[in-house]
């Protein structure tokens, strides 16, 4: 059995900008595994910086689950071509 050693590591407040429904999929994904979502992509870069998936087989079902229940249809190949929509502003009262 592999020893789990803790790595003290420096964090840093930062405020990012993430389409809608691919946030309320990593949040469920979080949730799933018990986790924060920062910790979560911690975990997603760090196996991505070395080529590997992150997921399991059977935690890419639920994922697959939670893209259909928020909508969530991008794809990898849509990466370089987001472009931000006009953002709706609330109506302002008179």
């Amino acid at each position: 059995m592999a020893v789990v050693r803790d790595v003290i590591v420096e964090r840093v407040q930062t405020g990012i900008r993430i389409e809608r429904r691919i946030l309320k999929v990593l949040k469920a994904t979080a949730e799933l595994k018990d986790m924060s979502v920062g910790d979560l992509l911690e975990g997603i870069v760090l196996h991505a910086f070395e080529g590997k998936s992150a997921f399991t087989p059977e935690t890419l079902r639920q994922i697959g689950e939670f893209r259909g229940i928020y909508g969530l249809t991008l794809r990898a190949s849509d990466s370089h071509s987001l472009k931000e929509g006009n953002r709706r502003l609330p109506a302002r009262k008179t």
